[in-house]
């Protein structure tokens, strides 16, 4: 009201989607870097229990910490490939794509679905000749 230019930033709904991706995207690496964190933390903190501590010595594996940290690691990388990898391949573009193939089967089934029963069930024609008359016999 009071501002020298009224210029209000009306955002559309391209920009709008492209704006949600781009933060779906930032929130994907920012879990990342931090499983990343937690993973060094905890391989630490194995790694002080059982050799420094000697927590565990007496399990059924020695140094199950390594064994620990290698299928923690397994998941890391798994979790790497997902963010990376594979939203390169089924990013926004592999989706916008599944999208439009759907709903053209979707249609595709719809129109079938309909001539089905327009071909089941025969409408009987009204008569061309004969005027309608939304009144009964007794009221004319």
């Amino acid at each position: 009201m009071f501002s020298k230019t009224n210029k209000k930033e009306r955002i559309d709904s391209e920009q709008r989607e492209q704006y949600e991706y781009a933060r779906a995207r930032v929130k994907q690496k920012k879990r990342l870097m931090q499983h990343f964190i937690v993973f060094l933390v905890g391989s630490l903190l194995l790694i002080i229990i059982n050799p420094v501590l000697g927590i565990g010595n007496d399990f059924f594996i020695t140094n199950w910490f390594v064994w620990a940290i290698l299928i923690w690691a397994f998941l890391f990388l798994i979790h790497v490939f997902n963010v990376f990898i594979m939203n390169s391949f089924m990013g926004k573009e592999w989706e916008d794509r599944q999208l439009e193939k759907l709903k053209a089967k979707q249609a595709a089934r719809i129109s079938e679905l309909q001539q089905k029963v327009d071909s089941e069930l025969q409408l009987p024609e009204l008569k061309k000749n004969k005027p309608s008359n939304p009144l009964p016999p007794d009221v004319q």
